[in-house]
């Protein structure tokens, strides 16, 4: 196991530590917002990763890549982030209808999926 990616377990762990902490019981929104920013350099990272591809119509009618989109354009590689994003959509719904305990599994689930994807 690398340095780095101790440091990505590391990381993953204090976020369900602190998403897990009394002070913050009423939202998840914070810990939401951290995935949510590793998951988005993840998916750029791995959209990089493969060489050039042709233009999709979205960038041909210069529409702004989106996260979703970016992992959509990857097409099977690109599967578990679009799942790690659907368990991040999910968590949202659940810290807006204040259910904390839903919102932690799926921040749980999505840092799970951005862990194996990093391996």
């Amino acid at each position: 196991m690398t340095s780095n990616s101790l440091i990505q377990i590391a990381a993953a762990l204090i976020i369900l530590l602190h998403a897990a902490s009394p002070a913050h019981a009423a939202s998840c929104a914070d810990s939401i917002g951290r995935v949510q920013a590793q998951l988005d350099a993840a998916i750029e990272k791995n959209a990089g990763a493969h060489g050039w591809g042709p233009e999709s119509l979205d960038a041909l009618r210069s529409h702004q890549p989106t996260p979703r989109s970016l992992a959509q354009a990857e097409g099977p590689s690109g599967l578990d982030f679009r799942l790690a994003l659907d368990a991040l959509d999910r968590a949202r719904a659940a810290d807006r209808s204040r259910d904390i305990a839903t919102c932690r599994r799926e921040l749980s689930q999505a840092t799970q999926i951005l862990l194996k994807q990093q391996q």
